[in-house]
């Protein structure tokens, strides 16, 4: 069975402005939330010790920006760098689209960094304590590309899929939706439908693994620990979907018909998740975690993720 996508991928039609709200910000807002709630009661619960909420607040907030200032900046450099040698100022159309996890991931850890510094706390101790956090932003991210119908996958080759209007329809492309839906209605369109590669890496990027991070986490690990398994699983499982997804159309394979920049850049997460997974078991035990006192409760906390 083929499903035609036809979602709008304006959630708000406002008047005053053309471009409305996007599902795919509303998708950001989604994780940054669940991002909050998770790390608020993992603060409470003494998860990273030394900090309270108002200094996870500004955790959050540094990490925000790293997201959406690195990932800009990641996409550019690594999938449109000839358009902004042509147009610096494609920098900043963000309207357009446009944005990478590994920039967005390297946004973050700048912004750890330098909260970590200022708090003098140990880098790694603020990147254990933020893994978890991030599948959420990752799964919703991924559910906003399926809204917006971008990135999605390889010719299924069979009678299954999801047809992107955006993608190459053949004959068909650039017909209206109106007529799509007659020609889909008619099987007309099945030939052309494609894998679902956004709901794929929502699927394994985003509830996967929130789930194995928060199962994983809920006991005191050894410094590192958490970090390696997030960097080895997002990079697995990247490189894996990215086998039914189509390459990016400014870069194309880059490599043996088969090689993408998305696999490229998730070798050496792989790579650095083996890394801290060994280097972990060469840390010391961290001790059991304190719960912050609260003024309803004098210390005693429910169990939290």
């Amino acid at each position: 069975m083929t499903i035609l996508h036809d979602i709008n991928p304006i959630a708000v039609p406002l008047p005053f402005w053309p471009h409305g709200i996007h599902w795919y910000g509303l998708m950001y807002l989604a994780g940054f939330a669940v991002a909050w709630w998770v790390g608020h009661r993992r603060v409470r619960a003494g998860r990273l010790p030394g900090v309270d909420d108002a200094g996870f607040g500004d955790l959050l907030f540094y990490g925000m920006l790293g997201v959406v200032l690195g990932g800009r900046i990641g996409y550019v450099l690594f999938y449109a760098f000839d358009e902004f040698l042509r147009d610096p100022l494609f920098l900043f159309r963000i309207n357009e689209g446009g944005m990478s996890f590994h920039g967005g991931l390297l946004g973050v850890m700048a912004a750890a960094l330098w909260w970590s510094r200022s708090k003098r706390l140990q880098f790694f101790d603020t990147m254990d304590f933020v893994a978890p956090l991030v599948p959420a932003g990752l799964g919703f991210g991924r559910i906003g590309n399926y809204i917006g119908g971008e990135l999605w996958g390889k010719l299924t080759g069979g009678s299954w899929g999801v047809v992107f209007p955006r993608s190459d329809l053949g004959p068909y492309t650039g017909r209206s939706m109106e007529e799509l839906r007659k020609l889909h209605a008619s099987g007309a369109l099945d030939a052309y439908a494609r894998h679902p590669s956004q709901l794929y890496q929502a699927f394994l990027e985003g509830l996967v693994m929130m789930t194995v991070l928060l199962w994983y986490s809920r006991k005191p690990r050894r410094r590192y620990a958490v970090s390696g398994l997030f960097a080895l699983m997002y990079g697995v499982f990247r490189f894996l979907v990215e086998f039914v997804r189509v390459p990016d159309e400014k870069l194309g394979y880059l490599a043996f018909g088969w090689v993408t920049m998305g696999q490229v850049l998730s070798l050496p997460l792989i790579v650095l998740g083996l890394f801290l997974c060994w280097l972990s078991h060469r840390q010391p035990m961290p001790p059991a975690p304190v719960a912050l006192p609260s003024s309803r409760d004098e210390g005693v906390h429910a169990p939290v993720p």
